[in-house]
């Protein structure tokens, strides 16, 4: 089998082909912020041309454009109208109308009042806590990630117990896992589930008891991890059960939440965004339960639960609910309707019945029974319905709004993740078949596959959402420049971390598969470990200009703010009072 040309491989073809389709995905988002660049480029040239002619014109010019001029502000004779009284406007229809309140370099978001309709502050401020704690998660967590690659480079950096690579590694993992993405979701979810029911019926006690269980499991997980106290049961398994259980507990009670308003919802539907967060709820409780009942832990029954833990939690948990959000927050950012419910219905069921098979496909050739090896791998072949019809969802809904792009500081945070989407899960059903899993499995092929998941989907979205939602509650955005470099610095560092990995790993696979010392792959390993590093650095320097862009749009601050118009005057002479007689 080493001696078959590894391009021949239908699983290595599909596999660089969807590593293309992300590359040309990329240039996609160069090609429209560069057209937006080069129109305000001509513009402005346009503009110096017309002042230089301005600055030339003839005296007859002159005087033929006073009379144009004349003619556009000219106001017929009172009697030639009805009635005799002064022009008006009451409406104030036209205040301000030739007048430009900011300067438009980069494009400002419209916000409407009417939100505030759906959302308390109460409940304002318990997502923002969320998301507050899930950032917090995200920086630290990834901070293990980037020192657990660093060693991987200088091993001899430093030789203490708590930061040996085996903790960091579940420390990183779980941090991020439990922290980040679980936090940021359920905050989220806290937003969309009463906007799509139309009622607000939350217990706020409750969401902050959530919140507080779940931020003490990862805390208390995490010291325990490093402290080398773990479950050893296997990947993102490694909290133990005390821990985990608290865990599942703060999901429940916010599952429990979730309930209320979809149950006294106004709308006769309950809307496919509230399908996807609460079924992915549900499962995540389930899955834990499964995971650590201890009658299932010895030997190859383990080993298949292992496999069902770790894919149904990212599948049924991480993709579940940001699908569902993605529901809500594209069309809505597009304001545009998704393209078809229908479609969204097929991903659902479907990813319901295929994920939850998958499990055991990252154990091909092992002890398991055949049967559920080839199980998992056609119903990993069968998660291509739910990621087709997803994806092309949500790029048709895209379709007449491209142009969007070009402006949006959101919307490519959204295009990339849905990319990843597609590229990602088309991958991992590559990655199931007998001869790539001979070639991949173990290597540090299945670190770039993970990363190309949780992070290139599950992360670019939870971003995109944020930038969304934060300031409808906060009124405040982020920095436009640095949202930018936020997107290109941790897309950039994302395709040196997946690429260099992606080569390394088909290389040492290609040395084992020869029977050639593993320590030959360890040294095959050492250049792109460096490239891992590197794209590591630029994806946390990233989410460190994240968290400061949060604290923008958070941050309390006395605005000044000049009352302009007739509403805002009377607000102010309202508020102040009569003042001639205070002493």
């Amino acid at each position: 089998m080493a001696d078959i040309s590894l391009f021949k491989e239908t699983g290595i073809q599909i596999t660089l082909l969807l590593v293309l389709m992300i590359i040309v995905a990329g240039l996609i988002i160069v090609v429209f912020k560069f057209l937006s660049i080069y129109g305000k480029i001509l513009k402005r040239k346009e503009s110096v041309e017309v002042q230089r002619e301005a600055e030339n014109l003839s005296s007859e010019e002159v005087i033929a454009f006073e009379e144009q001029e004349k003619a556009l502000h000219f106001t017929p004779p009172e009697n030639d109208l009805s009635g005799n009284l002064p022009p008006e406007d009451k409406k104030g229809v036209i205040q301000n109308i030739n007048s430009v309140e900011e300067l438009r370099v980069f494009p400002v978001k419209r916000r409407t009042s009417s939100l505030q309709k759906y959302i308390t502050p109460e409940l304002s401020r318990l997502i923002l806590f969320f998301l507050g704690t899930a950032i917090f998660w995200l920086v630290l967590g990834t901070t293990f990630g980037l020192y657990a690659g660093i060693k991987l480079v200088a091993p001899d950096i430093e030789h203490t117990s708590w930061f040996s690579y085996g903790r960091l590694r579940p420390g990183h993992t779980n941090a991020v896992f439990w922290g980040w993405a679980s936090l940021a979701m359920m905050g989220l979810a806290y937003y969309v589930i009463p906007r799509v029911s139309n009622v607000e019926n939350f217990n706020i006690r409750q969401g902050y008891l959530s919140l507080i269980l779940v931020n003490a499991a990862v805390l208390s997980g995490t010291i325990s991890v490093l402290a080398g106290v773990n479950n050893g049961g296997g990947e993102y398994r490694e909290y133990i059960w005390p821990i985990m259980i608290t865990f599942g507990i703060g999901v429940a009670l916010s599952l429990h939440n979730f309930f209320k308003p979809i149950i006294h919802r106004t709308t006769k539907e309950i809307y496919l965004s509230n399908w996807y967060i609460v079924s992915g709820t549900m499962f995540i409780v389930l899955v834990i339960v499964i995971a650590y009942i201890p009658i299932w832990q010895d030997g190859v029954g383990e080993t298949i639960i292992q496999g069902y833990y770790m894919h149904q939690a990212i599948g049924m948990w991480f993709m579940m609910i940001n699908l569902g959000l993605m529901y809500y927050f594209l069309p809505q950012q597009l304001n545009k309707p998704i393209y078809s419910y229908s479609l969204g219905v097929l991903a659902f069921w479907t990813h319901t019945l295929f994920y939850t098979l998958i499990g055991t496909h990252h154990f091909i050739f092992s002890a398991i029974p055949w049967r559920l090896q080839t199980t998992a791998i056609i119903a990993s072949a069968g998660m291509l319905i739910p990621v087709a019809a997803g994806t092309a969802n949500f790029l048709l809904t895209f379709n007449g709004a491209w142009y969007q792009l070009k402006n949006s500081y959101t919307l490519p945070f959204y295009f990339m993740s849905i990319i990843f989407y597609f590229t990602g899960s088309f991958q991992g059903t590559v990655e199931a078949f007998r001869y790539t899993n001979l070639l991949w499995h173990f290597t540090d092929f299945t670190v770039a596959h993970s990363h190309l998941t949780m992070y290139g989907i599950i992360t670019f979205m939870l971003w995109g959402f944020i930038y969304t939602l934060v300031p409808r509650l906060t009124g405040k955005e982020p920095p436009k420049i640095l949202v930018g470099i936020h997107f290109w610095l941790a897309l950039i560092g994302l395709l040196f971390y997946v690429i260099s990995l992606m080569i390394g790993g088909t290389q040492t696979g290609q040395l084992w598969i020869k029977k050639k010392p593993f320590i030959e792959g360890v040294i095959n390993m050492a250049p792109f470990w460096l490239w891992r590093a590197i794209g590591g650095s630029l994806m946390w320097v990233s989410h460190l200009i994240f968290a400061y862009n949060f604290y923008k749009m958070v941050k309390k601050q006395d605005e000044i703010k000049v009352p302009k118009t007739p509403a805002e005057i009377l607000a102010t002479k309202k508020q102040f009072g009569n003042t001639e007689f205070n002493t």
